[in-house]
């Protein structure tokens, strides 16, 4: 575990970059956090990383075929949207953990 500092806080993260305590997430970490990544969000991103979070704190099981059934977003646009990793870099902006699906 370690600390990283995003927007002036003090948050925890994990190796990986990913934060641990989802409390310490706000829109203005996620928009630095997604600066890291080099995607500039949207009112559409923050719609997708609302639901993440949602599902996620809610304790539900997250995976690509999910959030593409989910009627938020369609898997292309998904892709358009997070390029390269989707559900790895909207989770670690939306300040979840790790979906056990990724690897």
């Amino acid at each position: 575990m370690a600390t990283k500092t995003i927007d002036g806080h003090q948050v925890e993260v994990n190796d990986e970059g990913y934060m641990l305590n989802p409390e310490q997430w706000n829109k203005n970490i996620a928009v630095e956090i997604a600066k890291e990544e080099g995607i500039d969000l949207s009112d559409k991103h923050f719609t997708i990383i609302d639901y993440i979070r949602e599902k996620i704190l809610s304790g539900e099981a997250l995976s690509l075929r999910r959030i593409g059934k989910s009627g938020v977003v369609d898997i292309k646009e998904f892709y358009q949207l997070f390029p390269g990793a989707p559900l790895k870099k909207a989770t670690k902006i939306a300040g979840v953990p790790k979906p056990e699906s990724c690897v």
